[in-house]
């Protein structure tokens, strides 16, 4: 048997033994999942996940979430502007459309992040101008 052969037929068995032995030392844990207060009643009952969540937490959250997309986005494009530019190959008309790909990409991104930092600012400025002039309640 070739020592080729003899890779593919072990290292099957090594996964195989390994992911094994991982799980059932994991299954030990499931006596106290059926108790009153064990991890399928939590799962049952919500998995312990807020509803009562403020607008403003919900909100924060979404622009979070949007911004974050907006950041994987702008990577995509960043890749894929320099994967068309490293594939060009000498073809002008490439080199320039993934010139204005990744021109465009890092404007939309300053453009974004700007207004969120002007935003925030502002809204910033204005909670604390009115945090300090709310007369005391007595």
């Amino acid at each position: 048997m070739n020592i080729l052969n003899k890779k593919y037929i072990l290292l099957p068995i090594i996964i195989v033994f390994v992911f094994g032995f991982l799980s059932f030392s994991h299954a030990q844990g499931l006596q106290n999942a059926f108790s009153a207060d064990g991890d399928l009643k939590t799962v049952g009952e919500g998995g312990g996940i807020k509803t009562d969540v403020d607008l403003n937490i919900f909100i924060g959250t979404l622009i979070k979430t949007i911004l974050s997309i907006i950041g994987v986005l702008f990577l995509i494009m960043m890749v894929y502007g320099g994967f068309l530019w490293m594939t060009a190959g000498g073809n002008e008309a490439q080199v320039e459309k993934s010139k204005k790909l990744i021109i465009a990409a890092i404007i939309g991104t300053i453009i974004v992040v700007s207004s969120y930092a002007i935003s925030y600012f502002i809204i910033e400025k204005l909670s604390q101008a009115t945090l300090l002039n709310t007369p005391a309640s007595g």
